[in-house]
C-alpha cells in the first residue's frame, strides 16, 4: 500500500483526480490485468482487499492494521469467494464493491477539507458523468452507448472487409479507405470525415478503462466480444496491430486459457 507517503487531495478537482486514477487502476486489475489479479486472490490466503492508487496502479494485500485506518478501506476478504461462484460473477461483486470504496474515499475527502453542499454536489456530479467499475467489467457500459454506435457501425462494417474491423486509429483508416479515389478534394472530404467519425464514435467507451473515444486516439476492436479498447489499455501499437488476423481482448483471451 502507499501509506508510506499520504496523499491528501484538498480541492474538488484534486479529489476528481485522485477519484480517477484510482478507478484507472481498480479497472485494469478487473479487466487487462484480470488473469494476475485472479491468481492473487487465492482463498487460501488471508483476508485480502484491493485497493487502487492516485498513480492508476492496483494490489492486492492485506487490510491496513491501524484502526481507524488513514483512508476507508475496500471490501475484506474477496478472495475466499472466488472459487465459491462463476468467475464473472465474482469479478462483478469485486467491482460493485470498489465502486463503493471509490465513493467513500473521494467524500471521505471531502467531510475531511470541508467541502460545502455545493462542492460535495460538483464533485458528485463530476463522478457520476463517469461509468461505474461494474458498468465497465459486466459490459453495461458499452451497452449504453452501443443503440447508437450499432447503426453506424454497421453502416461502416457493409463497405469495408473483416480484417479492417481493428483499427489503428479508426478516423486515420476510414478516411484512407473512403478517400482513396478522390485525392483532388482530400483536404475537404478529410475535414468532413473527421468530423462525421467523431460524431459516430463520441458515445464509443473503451472496455478496459471505460473512457469515451477520441479521434486521435488508437483504437482496436475484439473480434469476439465486439468492445472497443485504447491500444494503450491493452498494450497493442497500429505497428503490431497490422499484423494481428483476429485480435482476442485479454479478457476473451483468459476465458478461453481457462476451464
Amino acid at each position: 500500500m502507499d501509506a508510506a507517503a499520504p496523499y491528501n487531495p484538498r480541492t474538488v478537482e484534486e479529489v476528481f483526480r485522485d477519484f480517477k486514477g484510482r478507478r484507472a487502476a481498480l479497472i485494469r486489475a478487473l479487466t487487462t490485468d484480470v488473469e494476475e489479479f485472479y491468481q492473487q486472490c487465492d482463498p487460501e490466503k488471508e483476508n485480502l482487499c484491493l485497493y487502487g492508487f492516485p498513480n492508476e496502479q492496483w494490489e492486492v494485500n492485506l487490510p491496513a492494521e491501524e484502526v481507524p485506518p488513514e483512508l476507508p478501506e475496500p471490501a475484506l476478504g474477496i478472495n475466499f469467494a472466488r472459487d465459491g461462484m462463476q468467475e464473472k460473477d465474482w469479478l462483478s461483486l469485486v467491482a460493485v464493491h470498489s465502486d463503493a470504496w471509490l465513493l467513500s474515499v473521494s467524500f471521505y475527502f471531502g467531510a475531511r477539507f470541508g467541502f460545502d453542499k455545493a462542492d460535495r454536489k460538483r464533485l458528485f456530479n463530476m463522478i457520476n458523468d463517469l461509468p461505474t467499475i461494474f458498468e465497465v467489467v459486466t459490459g453495461m457500459a458499452k451497452k449504453q452507448g452501443k443503440e447508437k454506435e450499432k447503426s453506424s457501425v454497421s453502416n461502416h462494417s457493409s463497405n469495408k472487409s473483416k480484417s479492417n474491423s481493428k483499427r489503428g486509429s479508426e478516423s486515420k483508416y476510414s478516411k484512407a479507405m473512403q478517400s482513396k479515389d478522390e485525392d483532388d478534394e482530400g483536404v475537404g472530404l478529410d475535414l468532413g470525415l473527421e468530423e462525421e467519425d467523431e460524431e459516430e464514435h463520441g458515445e464509443t467507451l473503451c472496455g478496459a478503462c471505460g473512457e469515451s473515444y477520441a479521434a486521435d486516439e488508437f483504437w482496436i476492436c475484439c473480434d469476439i466480444c465486439e468492445k472497443w479498447f485504447h491500444g494503450k489499455c491493452v498494450k497493442i501499437t497500429p505497428a503490431r496491430a497490422e499484423h494481428i488476423k483476429q485480435y482476442k481482448c485479454p479478457t476473451c483471451s483468459n476465458k478461453r486459457a481457462r476451464p
